[in-house]
């Protein structure tokens, strides 16, 4: 007998608002347990996203090397990378779901 999915706690290391919009997930759609870990990266790789786009919010999208040039953080690669891996678990697992809430009062804003 296999477990039903509305069973399975949110990982403890994901974010609050990751781990709520896990459980939303969980307790919306009927997945498999192989889907249940393509769900759990796919909450990791937006946390990731999300340090990623903090740190570039405190640090800058650049720095200067030790020649005076400017460089591309490395976090700018980071946050891409997870945001594409989120996209695509997505994708995968076919859900239409909004990604999870963001808790900052400060979203960051483009440039003008």
């Amino acid at each position: 007998m296999k477990p039903k999915s509305a069973a399975f706690q949110p990982p403890k290391h994901l974010r609050a608002d990751t781990a709520a919009w896990f459980a939303t997930v969980v307790a919306d759609f009927d997945l498999e347990p192989h889907h249940l870990k393509l769900l759990v990266k796919a909450g990791e790789a937006w946390d990731r996203s999300e340090q990623a786009r903090e740190a570039i919010a405190k640090l800058g999208m650049t720095y200067e090397d030790r020649f005076g040039s400017p460089r591309s953080r490395p976090e700018i690669a980071i946050e891409r990378d997870s945001r594409l891996a989120f996209a695509r678990l997505v994708r995968e697992l076919g859900l239409d779901v909004a990604p999870p809430a963001e808790s900052r009062p400060n979203a960051l804003r483009a440039n003008r």
